[in-house]
């Protein structure tokens, strides 16, 4: 890629994956507090499977560079910004953007990558670390010897989940497609097939008390299953709609309806608890408090993937003008692991 010359993707409507837009600029400058980052690694998330049917709840209007997260090496800084990050490698966690050769942050947004990670390997644990990591610790705040349920424990966010539970001590029930599941006992996690089984009967079967958590991206009928097999002083943590991908209509309902659900369940006297998580959560209120949150926690899942408690999984690594074919790869649900763009 030029040094002097820019590409982005563009997400211009409600399109198919070919739909993808290039657009070809000037690599931009670094403002005071800013930094440029020449990109090396961006992923392909749920949020952008959702984003291009317009079904994200909080997605900027058309047209948008899409990119949840990315991985690179500092290209300059601006004023305020010490000049010997340039040459280092940092993650980001940005909403949208990431999907470009080059990307201008606010340096307090960049977070340093450990020596020894290559950045496809950095980039899968981003997004998916940082969701992982604190509903597990944040806001589960489990315990060596507690029984877990994971929802999609082959997919992105729930891959990285169960590792972390393990390495926490946690026992963990996972539901996820048949191909995953000689993996999961790999790592001692007792699979349960969703598409088949009974999952509320089966987890019953194996934990008949009830688990001390469950972690839910599936939204729907399933949030209620979930609360439902929570153990007394357990904890629901919602993270998502994914069964309403795709769907029409309002792209708000669905979460609401989750909020409303979390709401009323905490209102009752029995002991458990009810969250849906926003990765987001609090950097309206306190900025300084956010990142400082989201730079220790990822920092954690960095420590953690380069000293071997955590595996990348890289389903494919592809370069960022073939987004369209990555995208339609992390939509068909064939890849295992997540899906890398990179300039």
């Amino acid at each position: 890629m030029d040094s002097e010359r820019m590409v982005e993707v563009v997400l211009p409507g409600i399109v198919a994956p070919e739909g993808l837009e290039l657009r070809y600029g000037t690599v931009p400058t670094a403002g005071p507090d800013r930094l440029v980052i020449a990109v090396e690694a961006t992923g392909v998330s749920f949020a952008e499977q959702q984003m291009r049917r317009g079904r994200y709840y909080d997605q900027p209007p058309f047209p948008f560079v899409p990119g949840y997260d990315l991985v690179g090496r500092v290209l300059a800084t601006g004023a305020g910004v010490d000049p010997e990050l340039v040459g280092r490698r940092v993650a980001a966690l940005v909403k949208v953007g990431g999907w470009a050769s080059h990307v201008v942050v606010d340096a307090a947004d960049a977070v340093p990558v450990p020596d020894g990670l290559a950045a496809a390997e950095a980039e899968t644990v981003v997004v998916n670390g940082i969701t992982a990591w604190q509903m597990l610790h944040r806001q589960a705040r489990v315990r060596a010897g507690q029984t877990v349920l994971v929802h999609g424990a082959g997919g992105g966010v729930g891959s990285v989940l169960v590792q972390l539970a393990r390495a926490a001590g946690v026992k963990v029930i996972g539901t996820a497609s048949p191909r995953h599941h000689e993996a999961l006992r790999e790592l001692d996690v007792t699979p349960i097939d969703y598409r088949t089984g009974d999952v509320p009967a089966r987890v019953r079967e194996l934990a008949p008390g009830g688990v001390d958590a469950v972690f839910d991206h599936v939204g729907g009928r399933s949030v209620v299953d979930s609360w439902q097999l929570l153990a007394p002083g357990g904890t629901l943590v919602s993270y998502g709609s994914a069964s309403t991908r795709d769907d029409t209509g309002s792209k708000q309902w669905p979460m609401l309806k989750i909020l409303a659900r979390t709401w009323l369940w905490n209102a009752l006297p029995n002991g458990r608890r009810a969250h849906f998580y926003n990765i987001w959560a609090g950097r309206a209120l306190n900025k300084d408090r956010f990142r400082a949150r989201l730079h220790a926690d990822l920092t954690q899942v960095l420590t953690a993937l380069r000293d071997g408690e955590l595996t990348a999984h890289v389903a494919a690594l592809l370069p960022l003008t073939e987004a369209a074919e990555a995208l339609r790869l992390a939509e068909s649900g064939a890849a295992t692991g997540k899906v890398v763009l990179t300039p």
